[in-house]
């Protein structure tokens, strides 16, 4: 009888085991299956690198569209219908952030790791003003924010401050568009990007402080930063979320 109890005993012991063994495979296999699960850190560093590889991918007609739309400014906001554009003139060749923009912009940008600029100039559609618009590519989203809030705190008083260089199209309203001619100055980040743009007279007006002419101001923060929004919705669009099958040679 104590023979038997002992055999039934070491039968049990050797199912249990046998299924901790077969629950543990089965354990395994699924984590091996289950999607990967990254850490915030390296979400962070994969979407940077899906960002910052667009400026690479995309078209330069893309990245600066023909045209783009913006919001007027605070003093022609009482029609929520109106919407103003500004039509692209031109797209530069790619520069270094040395040969792109002002010493003081080109320092900070180079610091935070600036790969390269992208430059285009656009008129808006009055054919009053007239902008160039400058992407910085920086090798993380930190790094641009970085950056963007260094060139901003180094703004001038009078609304010029350190900015991208201006390109000039011949047989077009930007011929004249000179550095001398630069009136306003912002810059704004979204992801691996920092864009840069500066904006004067579509005439030969050299430069002088318009804070004291509200509505050119108004105009002409509206024109700039809002083809500054358009390049940035290109370059810096959500990325998806990182994911990972968990299979060998993920």
């Amino acid at each position: 009888m104590a023979r038997r109890r002992r055999a039934r005993y070491l039968a049990v012991t050797l199912l249990v085991l046998g299924a901790a063994g077969f629950f543990g495979s089965v354990a395994g296999l699924a984590s091996q299956v289950m999607p990967r699960r990254f850490t915030p850190s390296q979400q962070r560093q994969i979407t940077d690198w899906e960002m910052g590889k667009r400026w690479r991918e995309l078209p330069a007609g893309v990245i600066f569209p023909a045209s783009v739309s913006y919001p007027p400014p605070a003093s022609l906001a009482d029609d929520p219908s109106l919407t103003l554009s500004a039509q692209r003139v031109g797209i530069a060749s790619q520069a270094s952030c040395a040969v792109a923009a002002d010493p003081t912009a080109a320092a900070v940008l180079d610091r935070d790791g600036c790969t390269a600029m992208l430059r285009a100039t656009y008129v808006d559609e009055t054919g009053s003003y007239v902008m160039t618009v400058g992407a910085a590519v920086l090798p993380g989203a930190a790094r641009a924010a970085a950056a963007a809030g260094a060139i901003t705190a180094d703004g001038g008083s009078d609304g010029l401050g350190p900015t991208v260089h201006t390109v000039r199209f011949a047989g077009t309203l930007a011929a004249g568009f000179s550095n001398g001619r630069r009136q306003l100055s912002g810059v704004l980040s979204a992801g691996t990007y920092v864009v840069l743009y500066t904006i004067g007279y579509a005439d030969s007006r050299p430069r002088e402080p318009v804070a004291g002419d509200s509505y050119a101001h108004g105009e002409m923060l509206s024109a700039g930063a809002g083809t500054a929004r358009a390049v940035l919705s290109v370059l810096a669009a959500p990325v998806p979320s990182p994911r990972c099958p968990g299979t060998a040679g993920c």
